[in-house]
């Protein structure tokens, strides 16, 4: 089969060709082994030709171990043979108690191919694919094939899985049947089944780079108006002595710059109307009554024009604005644990809107504005009852409540369902889950005692080259690629659009499953960003059939062909079955004419819309003409 080496350089062999024209077709993609007495080197079979067959080296077998890369190339002199079972068991791995099942070997059809779990999964990996190549059914047999695993019970896994089309709760969601201890969790923004959990986010848990975020701000003005926002909600939700006085203050000294501008007493009166309506406290509303000496005047009444074109009771009205005016309140500390609501919110940045050097300036004022208007859109849409929590909790008690099923149970596959948000809104929310995560996970006494590992479908809808590094100083999945290694945090991308990708984030990658993909522009991103994989690599994923991937970086000896099982159960990913919606099912009945079937068609499934007739008239299939 093989000859006489021709030829060495410093990356393959060049062997004589003595293998049968019938064999030479096998000999494609085949390990073999140069063997003498030092050492064993592996190689791969890379062209076959009449004559020539060229091998590349990969790497040296030491004993029962293997180690990538060849220093010292084998001498010309070396017997060249097929790689034996011994040697493709240590490079493919073996069933243990630290390993699972991934596949088959494409090339070796009777070998299944296992990985060290702390190789795959205390590192970031990646799983590129265009759509339809086996992405999310590989997905869901490797975390089946996990759970499956008997040598292993992993009931302390967090699998964190943020599904962008609710594609996954069919592969996952009768985990227990496997073993009685394993639980899953299907968090949704549309609960449609009594075990779903309705998504919420208590967003007195948001940080200032959360609301941010949430707010969609675009400059670094914008910064400093929801800081104070964040701040007069924390004051405010402790509804204390000291809270009243504090909203009382900002009304104040808002209506007094208004009362000694050099606007018209008309404009004047409009402007302090305005406020009173966004801003009220029962000593600053429309019928508050002001008391002078031996009468009352009512709030409203002060601002009467007089025939001189001023206020009537301006002398009153200022005397009782300059007594809630108290500068030192200017210093009350921010509380950390205090709790407030979206509504909350929205009612501090009314304050924060009034308050001294947000209206003098107009442009900050129009940054203020454009969030405002952002904030009430998101409290009157469905998005505002995802960040409504019923009460007050910790960082720490919500992500166990992320976790919890029933009573003292934990799931260990939490899926997370975000199909009918828009992607705004799901970026942000996917951000923020994985900044407190992250930060819950910093918090722990025992770095890395409780790993999560973050599964993001669709990863390039939430993973981008965003502009948060400008405006906050990080991006949160950026921060956890660099960081969260070592943290326990561990990013599982899943994209077929690797270009539109943070590049820092797929630099970080240990770990590559390459399924089919043919853009030219993710194969050569996926070549400049990844320098260590090969022409070979590249070339083999784009010829790849479903279900078939390359997976090669830490967790695998040599990059391979690994095979798939499709999961049991699969995930809801299949493609449309289009011949079967588009066929009339027509039996021998008189009755059961094709314009019925079509009738019965649409009564199931209603369409709101009308077909042309022969006149040229819209006909509705439903009702006669």
């Amino acid at each position: 089969m093989f000859g006489k080496i021709k030829y060495i350089s410093d990356n393959e062999a060049h062997v004589e060709n003595a293998a049968s024209v019938d064999m030479s077709g096998d000999l494609m993609n085949v390990h073999v082994i140069f063997e003498d007495t030092e050492q064993r080197v592996l190689g791969e079979v890379t062209e076959v030709n009449d004559t020539i067959i060229k091998i590349r080296f990969l790497g040296v077998f030491n004993g029962k171990r293997y180690v990538n890369g060849v220093i010292r190339k084998p001498k010309l002199s070396s017997k060249i043979r097929v790689i034996n079972n011994e040697e493709l068991d240590i490079l493919m791995g073996v069933d243990s108690a630290t390993s699972f099942l991934v596949g088959t070997s494409s090339i070796y059809n009777q070998h299944q191919v296992y990985v060290d779990i702390n190789q795959l999964f205390a590192n970031h990996a990646a799983i590129f694919g265009n759509t339809g190549s086996g992405k999310s059914c590989g997905v869901a047999r490797i975390v089946q094939n996990i759970f499956s695993n008997k040598n292993m019970v992993p009931y302390n896994a967090n699998l964190f899985i943020f599904d962008a089309y609710g594609e996954y709760k069919t592969a996952f969601r009768n985990i227990n049947q496997i073993n009685p201890y394993f639980s899953y969790k299907f968090i949704t923004t549309n609960p449609q089944d009594p075990e779903d959990s309705p998504l919420r986010i208590p967003v007195h848990l948001l940080n200032l780079d959360d609301w941010s975020l949430f707010l969609q701000a675009g400059s670094h003005s914008q910064i400093p108006i929801i800081e104070r926002t964040l701040k007069l909600a924390r004051i405010f939700a402790k509804n204390d002595e000291v809270a009243m006085r504090y909203k009382n203050h900002l009304i104040a000294k808002a209506l007094l710059a208004v009362l000694f501008s050099n606007q018209t007493t008309a404009h004047k009166k409009n402007e302090v109307f305005t406020i009173i309506e966004a801003c009220s406290t029962p000593e600053f509303s429309f019928n508050t009554e002001i008391q002078g000496l031996g009468y009352t005047r009512i709030f409203s009444e002060c601002f009467e024009i007089d025939s001189n074109g001023n206020f009537g009771e301006s002398v009153l009205i200022t005397e009782y604005i300059l007594k809630h005016i108290d500068d030192s309140l200017e210093t009350t500390p921010e509380p950390t644990d205090s709790y407030y609501t979206l509504q909350d919110f929205s009612k501090a940045m009314e304050f924060t809107l009034i308050s001294e050097g947000f209206q003098s300036n107009q442009q900050i004022y129009d940054d203020a504005m454009l969030l405002k208007v952002r904030l009430h859109s998101t409290l009157n849409s469905k998005v505002g009852t995802f960040f409504s929590y019923p009460g007050p909790i910790s960082m720490e008690n919500y992500i166990s409540s992320l976790v919890a099923v029933g009573q003292n149970k934990k799931a260990q596959i939490i899926n997370i369902n975000l199909e009918d948000v828009d992607d705004t809104y799901a970026k942000v929310i996917v951000k923020i889950i994985a900044r407190f995560i992250f930060e819950f996970a910093k918090s722990r006494k025992q770095r890395a005692s409780i790993p999560f590992n973050l599964f993001v479908e669709e990863a390039h809808r939430y993973i981008q080259k965003d502009t948060d590094t400008f405006l906050l100083g990080y991006n949160i999945f950026d921060r956890i690629a660099k960081e969260g290694r070592k943290y326990g945090v561990l990013l599982d991308i899943i994209t077929q659009r690797p270009v539109e990708l943070s590049d820092t984030v797929v630099a970080q990658c240990s770990n590559f499953l390459i399924f089919k993909m043919t853009h030219p522009l993710d194969i050569e991103y996926i070549g400049k960003m990844l320098p260590n994989i090969s022409s070979d690599v590249l070339d083999k994923q784009k010829v790849l059939q479903p279900g078939n991937c390359v997976g090669f970086g830490s967790a695998f000896k040599i990059n391979m062909i690994v095979k798939m099982e499709m999961p049991n159960p699969s995930p809801y990913s299949n493609s449309c079955d289009v011949s079967a919606r588009w066929r009339l099912n027509i039996q021998n009945d008189a009755m059961n004419t094709p314009v019925n079937n079509m009738t019965n068609n649409f009564q199931s499934n209603p369409i709101n819309s009308g077909m042309p007739g022969a006149s040229g008239r819209m006909v509705n299939p439903i009702l006669p003409n």
